[in-house]
């Protein structure tokens, strides 16, 4: 669906993004990974345009991007920012509607487009009217993701969406966010320095530094096959939680509906006398997954 051919942006002859390329899979979460500076979310926004590159070739469902009027190509591609960016001056439903009143969609489909979302993102009905600061942070996150949504794009473009949210509101939005069938069919670029959040959220991850791709692969192969001491090092201090959250709970040949870690945060408040024979199933579970890892 994505692909990014030896793509660079130079500012004030620094290279923010050096000569990288990437694939993304149709209906597959890539996120970009890394610390501030390293080229993350200009690689974004040279995706729809919002800057245009040095030099390289981005292609978004077989078309090149610089054949398409930057306009177009954008409401073709959902966008959802930190601060969510919505207008300040309209309402919850205005700014939901932006982008279909552009492609000229009736009344009558915006408003029952507008309800869909509005239910999928567990925002009240009583709310299309208010206006946003009059919203929690994380139900101003739900409508800036309602918005990138509403007219059903196939890509999705997410600049930190969850980094201005408090940890108990992220933890509730990213559940939702891996639950919500809007999102299981759309191909998903997703910019971060949370590594906890790129794991949870990420098929894929590419590790980004100084304007390069240091490692892309899976969750698992940046874990258990780090390519250099660059990515140990950003991995090692979340190390033992990021594996704890890879292991499945159960035993190789079950269907486990958790992570182990999931499971550990369960037992805090089990109370139960079998408590000490989960525990040791848990960490069973755990080293069985750890065991069958190749590592370096």
């Amino acid at each position: 669906m994505i692909k990014v051919e030896q793509l660079t942006k130079v500012f004030n002859s620094v290279k923010a993004v050096d000569d990288i390329s990437f694939e993304v899979k149709e209906g597959e979460n890539l996120v970009l990974l890394g610390t501030s500076g390293c080229g993350k979310t200009t690689t974004l926004k040279m995706l729809n345009r919002l800057i245009e590159p040095t030099s390289g070739q981005i292609f978004i469902n077989g078309k090149n991007i610089q054949q398409q009027p930057p306009e177009e190509l954008r409401r073709g591609i959902g966008y959802v920012l930190q601060n969510n960016g919505l207008f300040p001056h309209y309402t919850v439903a205005e700014n939901i509607a932006v982008v279909p009143q552009l492609l000229k969609w009736g009344k009558a489909k915006i408003d029952n487009r507008v309800n869909e979302l509005m239910e999928k993102l567990h925002l009240p009905v009583g709310y299309l009217n208010k206006y946003p600061h009059q919203l929690s942070g994380g139900q101003q996150q739900r409508v800036g993701l309602a918005r990138a949504l509403v007219a059903d794009p196939p890509v999705l473009l997410m600049d930190e969406p969850f980094g201005a949210l408090d940890n108990v509101t992220r933890s509730k939005i990213h559940e939702e966010f891996k639950s919500l069938d809007e999102l299981k069919r759309k191909t998903i670029i997703l910019v971060t320095h949370d590594v906890q959040e790129a794991f949870e959220l990420g098929d894929r991850i590419c590790l980004m530094d100084k304007g390069k791709i240091i490692q892309e692969g899976t969750p698992a192969e940046l874990l258990f096959n780090p390519v250099n001491d660059f990515v140990k090092e950003f991995l090692k201090h979340q190390r033992l939680q990021l594996e704890l959250k890879l292991a499945p709970q159960l035993p190789k040949g079950g269907t486990p509906e958790a992570n182990v870690w999931e499971g550990l945060e369960q037992l805090k408040f089990d109370g139960s006398k079998n408590s000490q024979a989960k525990f040791e199933q848990l960490m069973a579970a755990f080293y069985n997954y750890k065991k069958a890892q190749p590592h370096e």
